[in-house]
This record gives C-alpha cells, structure tokens and sequence, in this order.
C-alpha cells in the first residue's frame, strides 16, 4: 500500500495501527527518495497526529506461555533422546507441532503469565508431555524434505526435486 493511501485511510478511520505505521518506515526507509506527494501525504499526517484528528493505535505486547512451556519440555526430550541414541532431532518441528495441538495461553503481564504459568503446570503438564512426545514420534524417523529454515526463500526447482525424491524414490526419468 502507498503512503497516500495509508494516510487516507488513516483520516477516515481516524487512528493509526501499528501495521500502518510500520509500512510507513518501511517505505521511507526503503526508498531512495520520496516523491512530493508522499511528502505531503506525510506532512497531513503528521498535522493530524498533531491536532488528536488521528491517533496512534498502541502495540499491545503479550506473549504466549504454551511457546515457553512446549519449548522446555521439548528441548529437555530431545536431549535425553540425543544422548543416548545416534538420533538427530528437529526442536522446532517438534514445539511446532505440539503447539498446534495444543490451547494457547496469552497473557499481557508478568502477573498473567505467571498465572498461565501455574493454571498450565496444574492442569496440562500431563497434555503437553503427551503432545511433545506424539511430536518426538512423528519426527524420529523422518528425513527433512525441506531443511530451509522460516524465512529464507529456497530454490523452488530444487524443492520440488527432493518432495519428489522423497515421494516417490523408484520413479527413474524416461527419456524420449
């Protein structure tokens, strides 16, 4: 979306969100050079900050106690799993997958995580046991398809080459 168009749609809502302005920077920091309509597209922005016509929306921190506890207990199997076997484990396919079968805990406070905390150590530390060794038996013995980490982007041709490597090992390639 362009700076224009942000700015518009701030003036009509009359707040400004977090998404907003973080696209905001992003072009500004992104381009080379503003054009003159960006620029006055921003100075009404800026005068509506100003004058309480738009207001900025807080980013609300919270975070989710399940990350914390799943990871723990994760990564306290993976170790006894890794030392004393010649297996390789995945943590973060593993907390992943048992994060999905699992409620999540959302809390905005140190209070209210410590709350979550303590309500989850009571009444779900046998579920996420459970959840993370249902995902340790579903990573064992799987060779990774795509080994590329969240975030980078790989080569789709080499991609489809190993899914169908791994799908489909005995087909040979016939020529014409």
């Amino acid at each position: 979306m362009s700076i224009e168009k942000i700015v518009e749609q701030a003036l009509q809502d009359g707040y400004l969100t977090p998404s907003m302005e973080a696209e905001v920077g992003l072009i500004c920091n992104t381009a080379s050079e503003l054009s003159i309509e960006e620029y006055m597209a921003l100075d009404r922005l800026m005068g509506a900050l100003l004058t309480g016509e738009v207001v900025v929306l807080p980013r609300k921190q919270f975070i989710n106690v399940m990350e914390e506890l799943v990871l723990s207990e994760a990564i306290a199997r993976v170790a006894e799993i890794e030392a004393t076997s010649d297996k390789t484990l995945d943590v973060g396919d593993i907390a992943a997958y048992a994060l999905n079968r699992l409620p999540p805990l959302y809390a905005t406070t140190e209070e209210g995580a410590q709350f979550q905390r303590s309500k989850a150590k009571d009444e779900l530390q046998n579920l996420i046991s459970q959840r993370v060794n249902e995902a340790i038996a579903q990573n064992i013995d799987r060779q990774p398809i795509n080994p590329t980490p969240f975030g980078s982007s790989p080569d789709v041709g080499s991609q489809l080459s190993e899914l169908l490597k791994f799908n489909a090992p005995r087909y040979e390639q016939q020529s014409d």
